[in-house]
C-alpha cells in the first residue's frame, strides 16, 4: 500500500510539473454574433 501511494503521489507530481512548465499558446477567440433581422 506504501509503494501504491508514493507512485501515486510521484504521479501526481510529475503531471504537476508538466502543467506549470508547459504555458499554454495565446489565442485569440472570436465569436460571431448574429444579428437579428429587422421585421417587415
Amino acid at each position: 500500500m506504501v509503494v501504491i501511494g508514493i507512485l501515486a503521489g510521484l504521479g501526481y507530481a510529475a503531471l504537476y510539473a508538466v502543467g506549470a512548465m508547459i504555458e499554454p499558446e495565446q489565442r485569440d477567440i472570436v465569436v460571431v454574433i448574429p444579428t437579428p433581422k429587422p421585421k417587415n
